[in-house]
């Protein structure tokens, strides 16, 4: 064959999966149905490329539907609006009155980052896990209601026989670190964008502090697809948009909490801050999942009603989104005496734990970290675990629940059976931060504030 003649393409079959559009058509179909696009009389072209094996040709159907969704209009009677500008998210936001009594900001600052920590631990070996089995666990360990750490010296044979899923992920008691983990290595990099570019940093120092800490091993869905868009190019707000089905993920919910431990009673400087993160690789539902949670942070300096700070940080979205109508039912079924137990059914039957849009979705599991805090009452240890029982994204539900109620509480007022466990340490894969205090990075987000 004559040089001249050559096309070198690439083994699409090989390409990872959250960086491959074409292997993901199923959920960017959902994705836009759930968005409101007039998506329907496609569905047969989209069934029909999704069968197709890895190719060129593939590749290239993949880019004409692309285009062809770009255009499509909103279908009729879609009731919500849901904007990604962060002036027309404010516009449609509904006023909440905010009365806050500022308590101990260090000590709130510090156990948030221990709840935090402590929460995703508990989450972190059953990730993936389904519900059903996950009891299966708790009850064979002695643990049900799980009500603390599993730790793997317990993981008998017996038990790994009994369930499907690989329980790799334990550690022993004695550990002496919180292993390093997608949801805690986002806390370090929210800080190290603070630490070089200010309060006032800009969504593409966000983007480029990734390429600059973390292999993009590190990265999950949505975060992998707007990685992979920032190598190729698309900066910010392009990089969350194109080719990304996963842009209303949970992603973005799991990376806001420092810039709501850095704005102490301030929800709407704290939302602000977490749309710049967000929109990196988020969109829609998926922004103000992170605009959520770390409003609910700043609100929980200053004052300790849960129904209150969760409507605090929906006071930070536009009220006409599927999140605020989602969480609204929650705290609306829960003040009318609705039963925990009825709720988490409630939510484990609109939400299908087993199909991965469903489990990593930014609402699924917004709802179970609502009903968490509401039903806890004000308990950490009950809370997390309450969080983690329900499976769907256990670490993610559990460190979000015990970042609330870190600031709540205080470091002084969390149970030492969970804070003890880590030492103090957390272990990262941040390029030059393998293993940091955690009470020097609270201490080194007070002068952020």
């Amino acid at each position: 064959m004559k040089a001249s003649e050559t096309h070198i393409i690439p083994d699409y079959g090989n390409i990872p999966g959250a960086e491959s559009w074409s292997k993901n058509l199923k959920h960017e179909y959902r994705q836009c149905l759930d968005e409101g696009l007039d998506v329907e009389p496609l569905e047969n072209l989209f069934s029909a490329i999704s069968a197709l094996p890895a190719s060129s040709e593939k590749e290239k159907m993949c880019d004409a539907l692309f285009s062809m969704l770009e255009k499509l209009p909103q279908r009729e009677g879609y009731p919500y609006c849901e904007p990604n500008d962060i002036s027309e998210i404010q516009k449609l936001r509904r006023a909440y009155p905010l009365d806050f009594k500022i308590r101990d900001i260090r000590d709130s600052m510090l156990g948030g980052w221990y709840g935090r920590i402590c929460g995703c631990l508990l989450g972190k070996p059953v990730e993936w896990i389904n519900s059903k089995e996950l009891k299966t666990v708790c009850q064979m360990t002695g643990n049900y209601p799980l009500s603390r750490y599993i730790d793997k010296e317990e993981l008998t044979e017996e038990i790994q026989n009994a369930v499907k899923f690989r329980l790799n992920k334990f550690v022993p008691s004695d550990c002496g670190y919180m292993p390093a983990d997608d949801d805690t290595n986002y806390m370090l990099i929210a800080l190290f964008v603070l630490k070089h570019y200010g309060r006032d940093f800009k969504s593409a120092f966000v983007a480029q502090t990734w390429l600059d800490t973390q292999p993009k091993s590190a990265y999950w869905t949505a975060e992998r697809a707007a990685y992979r868009n920032f190598l190729n190019g698309y900066l910010p707000p392009d990089s969350a948009s194109y080719k990304n089905p996963f842009r209303e993920w949970i992603g973005a919910q799991i990376r806001g909490d420092v810039f709501g431990y850095v704005n102490p009673a301030k929800p709407e400087e704290a939302a602000a801050m977490a749309w710049t993160d967000a929109r990196i690789s988020h969109a829609k539902n998926g922004i103000y999942g992170e605009m959520w949670v770390a409003a609910m942070l700043a609100a929980a300096y200053g004052t300790e009603n849960i129904p209150y700070i969760i409507k605090a940080g929906l006071a930070e979205i536009p009220a006409t989104c599927r999140l605020y109508e989602a969480i609204e039912k929650i705290c609306n079924e829960y003040s009318s005496g609705r039963s925990e137990e009825d709720t988490f059914k409630d939510i484990a039957a609109r939400w299908n734990e087993t199909d991965p849009f469903d489990w990593c979705h930014t609402i699924s599991n917004a709802e179970i970290v609502a009903a968490s805090l509401l039903y806890g009452n004000g308990d950490y240890g009950k809370s997390i675990c309450m969080a983690v029982s329900q499976g769907f994204d256990t670490d993610c539900n559990g460190a979000t629940v015990g970042s609330v109620l870190g600031v709540i509480l205080g470091y002084s007022r969390l149970p030492s059976v969970w804070t003890d466990r880590i030492h103090g340490t957390l272990k990262s894969q941040l390029v030059g931060q393998s293993r940091v205090s955690v009470d020097e990075c609270a201490e080194a987000c007070l002068k952020y504030i």
